[in-house]
């Protein structure tokens, strides 16, 4: 009697987890599809915006703004086309993956690949901030080099790459706040930064005029007397 109970507690496990399994298998080949698809799919449109924007010349107005030199520092290619279709790419292929994770219930996946779909527009905004900050800072620093050497200053190319490294940080320390890093901290950093710029320009203004401001002052005084 023992036995036959076993045996039939046995016997209904088996048939739950097959049933289970069978109901399961459809949810599989569904999300298994609807995978391929995606990757069809995000190839197909990767290598099509790859090429419109190797037939509208991407690579060769990113080197026209000098970017280039940048990248090849770094030991990389200029490659903003490639990039651009990599990108339409992955995109695709994460919302297809939301959605085959969506038919098996893999619900904390499927939150978690939502969460990568909306950062990645941060990621975005946060390469063209990157990327204006360097164009304005090598702009900015032609201009200021230019500029003092034509007032036959000293120091001009120093005051430039001061120039471009002030404008460059500030996008980058702007970047990270795009990708929500750490943004109090790069928050206070500005403010102190801003604040320590202000308060230096005060003191030269006010230790380098004192003299004439107390110029002034007496002249102003013996004018008074005087009348």
């Amino acid at each position: 009697m023992v036995i036959q109970n076993w045996t039939d507690v046995v016997v209904g496990s088996l048939q739950n987890l097959w049933l289970g399994f069978a109901n399961f298998i459809p949810s599989l080949i569904g999300a298994i599809v609807v995978f391929i698809v995606g990757l069809v799919v995000a190839s197909g449109l990767g290598t099509l915006v790859e090429k419109i924007f190797d037939a509208v010349r991407l690579d060769s107005f990113l080197v026209k703004l000098g970017l280039a030199p940048y990248f090849e520092r770094a030991g990389m290619r200029l490659r903003g086309s490639y990039f651009l279709g990599r990108l339409v790419y992955w995109f695709i292929v994460v919302a297809f993956l939301l959605a085959a994770s969506d038919i098996l219930g893999l619900y904390a996946l499927s939150g978690f690949l939502r969460d990568v779909l909306a950062y990645i527009p941060n990621v975005i905004a946060a390469v063209l901030i990157m990327l204006a900050a360097v164009v304005v800072g090598s702009f900015l620093k032609k201009l200021v080099t230019a500029s003092v050497m034509s007032a036959k200053l000293h120091a001009a190319h120093f005051l430039g790459t001061i120039t471009w490294w002030a404008v460059v940080i500030f996008g980058l320390l702007t970047a990270l706040v795009q990708l929500n890093i750490a943004t109090s901290i790069i928050n206070t950093i500005i403010t102190g930064v801003i604040a320590m710029l202000a308060l230096a320009g005060g003191l030269a203004f006010g230790l380098g005029g004192r003299e004439y401001a107390g110029y002034l002052i007496g002249k102003l005084r013996n004018h008074t007397e005087s009348k």
